[in-house]
């Protein structure tokens, strides 16, 4: 029964927001204008050293560009209590801030991505918080996952476990060639709680993910993306950020696009992916439409017609 209110909940979900559409049949109702009110930045240009959790919005030509550093390097970047509520209050302030563009998810610690769960904090609770608290795990997973700009994980080391399924709901995954990764939760006898089970078939493919899973297998940064698990394969460089120097010229790309396009472009893909290709070609008829009365689409337009670089506001 759980699992059925869970299975309508998602439901409900897809047929809602800004994109949403009526089904059966391509019609969609009228979206609102795509965005809110942005929420008052609560995270300084550079983050204390010693937080286990550093966000940096960088400046000048970078401007738009995030980067939500873990640094928890006694704990090899594993996901704590602490680390949990610090990454779910930097998304938070960041899903509603319309200066935001693109969200870099990287490690401040060399060789390391994110080792997964606190194993040695997991030991110490009760058998009856360890749902909950994967739970908690899970909800900003799909936070992150359901970000409304692009979000790219730079994978300079070890992703395992939840380390993975952090990355995994990344829109855009980079690696360097001696990162590993892998969903190695049947080696201590459970399985996937952050969403691994249902992203990683989504990425790669149904059995390749069942295969990887089954075996607990650990995959170097080449292997990964030979799978189609990571988009970009770099060799390590000397400083260990091959990855993240990658992630940031990523993002440097998407800077100059229309902010608003970019926000409803991921959410028609998003939404369309879970459905039938009918329902969403309307969903992508739904989200273009947000897109004709914004001053951005008339920027652009008289940009090219003046062939100037276009000054878009996101509005």
């Amino acid at each position: 029964m759980a699992a059925a209110g869970a299975l309508q909940t998602g439901r409900a979900r897809l047929l809602s927001g800004p994109c949403a559409v009526r089904r059966p049949g391509p019609a969609a109702w009228l979206p609102t204008a795509a965005g809110g009110p942005a929420l008052r930045r609560n995270y300084s240009s550079e983050g204390k050293t010693e937080d286990e959790l550093r966000v940096r919005h960088l400046e000048e030509e970078n401007r738009g560009i995030v980067v939500l550093g873990i640094n928890r390097a006694y704990g090899k970047n594993s996901l704590s209590k602490s680390l949990i509520k610090m990454l779910s209050k930097a998304v938070d302030a960041l899903k509603s801030d319309k200066k935001v563009r693109t969200i870099i998810i990287r490690s401040e610690v060399p060789g390391i991505f994110c080792a997964g769960a606190d194993l040695k904090e997991r030991a110490k609770m009760h058998s009856s918080e360890v749902g909950p608290f994967v739970s908690k795990i899970r909800a900003v997973i799909n936070d992150i996952a359901n970000l409304p700009v692009p979000t790219i994980a730079a994978i300079d080391g070890l992703a395992l476990g939840g380390g993975l399924e952090l990355a995994l709901a990344c829109d855009i995954r980079v690696a360097a060639s001696s990162a590993k990764m892998g969903l190695v939760e049947t080696k201590l006898a459970i399985i996937p709680g952050g969403g691994g089970t249902q992203r990683l078939p989504r990425a790669i493919g149904m059995s390749l993910a069942k295969e990887l899973i089954f075996s607990a297998r650990v995959l170097d940064g080449e292997e990964a993306k030979a799978m189609g698990l990571i988009s970009h394969v770099l060799e390590q460089n000397q400083e260990g950020d091959a990855a993240y120097r990658k992630a940031l010229d990523l993002a440097r790309e998407f800077l100059p696009q229309g902010p608003v396009a970019m926000r409803v472009a991921k959410l028609a893909i998003n939404q369309g992916m879970e459905v039938d290709l009918v329902t969403g070609l309307a969903i992508e008829e739904a989200c273009y439409a947000q897109t004709i009365s914004t001053k951005d689409r008339l920027e652009g337009l008289l940009a090219f017609k003046e062939k100037r670089p276009p000054r878009y506001k996101g509005e």
